[in-house]
């Protein structure tokens, strides 16, 4: 594996410390912070390493080798904040078109004398009639209850 070394210069490692210790960072900025300057190899750092950093802050070996990875590839800013996850369009169950189904489907009247569908009706239901091979009856019920809450 390779090992990525970090030398904070003065204004990087204030930024760090008011940023631990003002409190407004999230924990998961905050975290990355101290692994940061526990990971200093420059003249104030402490220079420690991976393993007993990871130790000491609780967190993983791996996550102390990719927040340094990213501070050497992207700068202070990539390692301290979050990247936003892609969209997986192909893991969604529920497009427009399903979702247009699933909500005519339940404006209906039910089958066996049932006054109301439950989630799981729906949910075998639409596998039923052949719009989905399987489906969960909390994606019914999260596809719903994100229609409903929706009121402009």
């Amino acid at each position: 594996m390779k090992k990525y070394s970090i030398q904070l210069d003065a204004e990087q490692r204030k930024l760090l410390e008011s940023m631990l210790t003002g409190g407004k960072a999230s924990a998961r900025s905050q975290t990355h912070a101290r692994i940061l300057l526990k990971a200093d190899q420059g003249e104030h750092g402490a220079g420690w390493e991976d393993q007993q950093i990871a130790e000491t802050l609780g967190v993983g070996t791996a996550t102390v080798g990719r927040v340094r990875q990213r501070f050497v590839e992207g700068g202070l800013l990539d390692a301290l904040v979050r990247r936003p996850q892609p969209e997986r369009p192909e893991k969604r169950k529920m497009n427009g078109e399903l979702e247009a189904q699933l909500v005519t489907l339940a404006c209906s009247q039910t089958e066996g004398g049932q006054k109301r569908w439950t989630m799981r009706m729906l949910a075998d239901k639409l596998v039923q009639l052949g719009y989905v091979d399987q489906i969960s009856h909390q994606t019914v019920w999260v596809t719903l209850k994100k229609m409903n809450s929706n009121r402009g």
